[in-house]
């Protein structure tokens, strides 16, 4: 009898990410309490939101690594146990000094999901399923967490108060953690619920050179793929788009049309889910164009496409229009933005099959450092300006750069059997 016990781990995976990604989004619903309780500026705000990442980055770019070499289970179950208690000490921070430490360091339990997330998948699940898998991972579950931590979290905070949202989120946390304990392996031959007959099709499905189930590190092949840079810099623009709206677009809604925090809530919605819809077109249609054309450059163009129109469709957002307009400018360049959601793991993946984790904490740094640069340029422009527009123009620029950059600049690798005859016909 053929089992399917790899979507129950696919399942774990995206309800770590949702789990994250609703805890980092937690403080843009504190601003007001945080600034009260611990005498904030707007400016301090923007670098608390900036500090998480700079963790973030540090710590995904080591947690690739750490996963390659000692596998998803015991990395995932360390960090999660430390964001947990970073999460629960929010309220009890004490001083902007504190908060800085707290969310450095909640940063650093986040950051190996996705580094753990790309490794999974491509162990547990065969090629042809990646796409629509790490969308849900990358794409889906990061906008859905999105579009439900607004209302979520403004409901908490009504129901508990604000120490009480954080609390509760610390124990989701925990709770996740109890379920991998039983339920998530490494490896599929690992666990004891795998069927033989999904073992050999998850077996088939596998690159080549993939790889074994666990090894070191090799750095100069990571350091020197060209790939893997262009799918950094492509991450990194959209980076920018999306954690400037992640750490302001409440603030956005609140300070240009006067809606309350809860109000602001609901209008983002919007945009999260306008995420959902392009994250799961962006894993089919990577999937049906790898079918047709299976050349890595086919995932590059889906991703550059996406880049550019997400970038055009915050034009109008420039002439500071009215809040429909705004919303569906903003909501038009998160879900074209979101349509690249999982493909870049995909091509994290393509670019380094054997050291997959590798390649995706070296991925995952370039857009933790967008959430380094993104919230402190927005929030300086808004203490110097007073207004959104110039972060907006910013935002549509670095998108178009980026789809520039996937549209022209990725190229075919040569596969390593053929890489290795070439080479001896030179050496000859």
């Amino acid at each position: 009898m053929s089992t399917r016990f790899r979507f129950v781990t696919l399942g774990l995976i995206v309800g770590l990410i949702l789990i994250n990604y609703i805890d980092r989004s937690a403080v843009a619903y504190a601003v007001e309490p945080l600034q009260e309780e611990f005498g904030l500026t707007t400016a301090q705000y923007g670098i608390i939101s900036s500090v998480f990442s700079v963790g973030y980055m540090v710590a995904a770019f080591l947690s690739g690594p750490l996963v390659d070499r000692f596998g998803t289970r015991r990395v995932l179950l360390v960090a999660v146990a430390l964001f947990s208690v970073t999460t629960a000490l929010i309220p009890l921070a004490g001083s902007f000094a504190g908060l800085l430490i707290i969310r450095l360091l909640l940063g650093i339990g986040e950051a190996p999901a996705f580094p753990a997330a790309t490794r999974t998948v491509s162990r547990w699940l065969p090629i042809r399923e990646r796409g629509v898998a790490l969308a849900l991972c990358g794409g889906v579950a990061v906008s859905g967490s999105l579009l439900i931590a607004g209302p979520l979290l403004t409901w908490l905070i009504d129901l508990l108060g604000w120490r009480g949202m954080f609390w509760t989120l610390a124990i989701l946390g925990v709770v996740w953690a109890l379920l991998a304990v039983g339920l998530l392996r490494d490896l599929p031959e690992e666990s004891s619920r795998v069927s033989k007959a999904e073992l050999d099709l998850i077996s088939a499905g596998q690159e080549a050179d993939s790889g074994p189930g666990r090894s070191r590190v090799r750095w100069r092949p990571l350091l020197t793929n060209r790939n893997l840079w262009v799918v950094s810099g492509g991450y990194f623009a959209w980076g920018f788009m999306f954690w400037g709206f992640m750490y302001w677009l409440p603030s956005f809604l609140s300070d240009a049309y006067g809606l309350s925090v809860k109000e602001a809530g609901s209008f983002s919605i919007a945009p999260w889910a306008c995420g959902i819809v392009g994250a799961l077109a962006g894993g089919v249609i990577v999937d049906r164009v790898y079918r047709r054309s299976p050349r890595i450059r086919s995932r590059f163009a889906v991703m550059g496409v996406a880049l550019l129109l997400a970038g055009c469709s915050l034009v109008p957002l420039a002439i500071a229009p009215g809040l429909t307009v705004a919303l569906i400018s903003i909501s038009l360049g998160v879900g074209f933005g979101f349509v690249t959601g999982g493909i870049w793991w995909v091509a994290a993946i393509d670019a380094a099959p054997d050291q997959p984790g590798s390649a995706a904490g070296f991925a995952d740094a370039a857009f933790a450092s967008s959430g380094i640069v993104a919230p402190s340029v927005m929030g300086f422009i808004v203490a110097s300006t007073g207004s959104f527009t110039s972060g907006f123009v910013v935002m549509a620029g670095l998108a178009v750069a980026g789809a520039l950059l996937m549209l022209l600049v990725p190229r075919e690798p040569v596969p390593a059997a053929a890489h290795e005859a070439q080479t001896a016909g030179d050496r000859a």
